[in-house]
């Protein structure tokens, strides 16, 4: 019982080590070429300054 135990232990540590060795080359990639494929958008493209087009002013506002 003891070896089976020690064994569940030792996958249990590799599989972590695997995802962090993984998070840790995924993290290297990003920062070495972060626009290539990548699904993140950076910070300053989330907000546009410009209003979106196509969208009219509404004219029961009253805006003078």
């Amino acid at each position: 019982m003891k070896n089976v135990l020690s064994l569940y232990l030792l996958g249990v540590v590799l599989t972590i080590l695997s995802l962090f060795i993984r998070l840790i080359e995924s993290l290297g990639g990003l920062l070495e070429n972060p626009s290539a494929g990548s699904s993140w958008t950076p910070r300053g493209q989330l907000a546009s300054t410009e209003p979106p087009k196509g969208l009219p002013d509404h004219p029961s506002r009253g805006v003078q």
